[in-house]
């Protein structure tokens, strides 16, 4: 592979070839061929490895290291970032104070089980209508008031012993979960948002009126690899919080 090559790696001849590298190395990550912490190897060896040079492969880990994907470690390398609690919550959790300032919640896992896919759900998950799901229900706390009530739907065939446990306070993010026992990588999500009302379950455990108002958040997560991992449906009780998004 050179630099000079039209379309060298097997990708769009339209694109950056930077890009292409970045594409080859976030498929790599997806597969498992890096796991989450791993170092990889320094630049030279990949430049020699892809055939490009230093400076694309410098720009391929720039740009993931922007999308956090990567970890840069001055003076000792490179590594494949992984989820912490503190991090999956600033990067993917939404609601905030209504001051602006950051919320951290708490959760505790109602119940857990296996459910089959319904349409709409399997559209949103690229999975068989039918399949298999697990189904977990949880309430999340908000300066310990109970505050987002939801359901998280994750296919059986990606994660097959995913288990939470029952009525007790959960130490972990579910997407550390997913990366640290499944080797999943959350990258992207996406999120629809909606004006709804409190059933009658929804509204006993957030402590309000059934019909009362509440925003609905319905999220997507996708792994490196652009794979729905997760459908996400929070109803969000927001006298004392709101929804906020930064866009560039």
């Amino acid at each position: 592979m050179t630099d000079k090559a039209s379309s060298p790696i097997g990708l769009t001849a339209y694109q950056p070839l930077y890009a292409q590298v970045k594409a080859l190395l976030l498929k790599r990550i997806g597969s498992g061929g890096w796991k989450p912490g791993e170092m990889l190897p320094n630049e030279n060896e990949l430049a020699a490895e892809y055939k490009v040079s230093q400076g694309t492969v410098r720009k391929a880990l720039m740009a993931l290291e922007a999308d956090k994907m990567l970890v840069r470690r001055q003076g000792v390398g490179t590594f494949v970032a992984r989820h912490s609690r503190d991090q999956a919550l600033f990067q993917f959790f939404r609601i905030v104070d209504l001051d602006d300032s950051r919320l951290t919640p708490t959760s505790k896992v109602l119940t857990q089980r296996i459910l089959r896919a319904k349409n709409d759900q399997a559209s949103r998950l690229s999975i068989e209508p039918g399949a298999e799901l697990h189904a977990i229900v949880r309430v999340r706390y908000l300066n310990s008031i109970p505050a987002i009530f939801e359901r998280i739907f994750v296919p059986v065939v990606l994660m097959p012993d995913l288990a939470v446990e029952e009525g007790k306070e959960m130490g972990d993010e579910m997407y550390v979960i997913y990366q640290e026992r499944f080797g999943i990588s959350i990258a992207r999500v996406a999120e629809r948002l909606a004006a709804v009302a409190a059933t009658a379950e929804e509204a006993r455990h957030l402590k309000r009126e059934a019909g009362a108002p509440l925003l609905e958040v319905l999220r997507v997560a996708s792994d490196v690899n652009g794979r729905p991992v997760e459908l996400r449906v929070s109803r969000c009780d927001t006298a004392q919080s709101r929804y906020a998004a930064d866009i560039q």
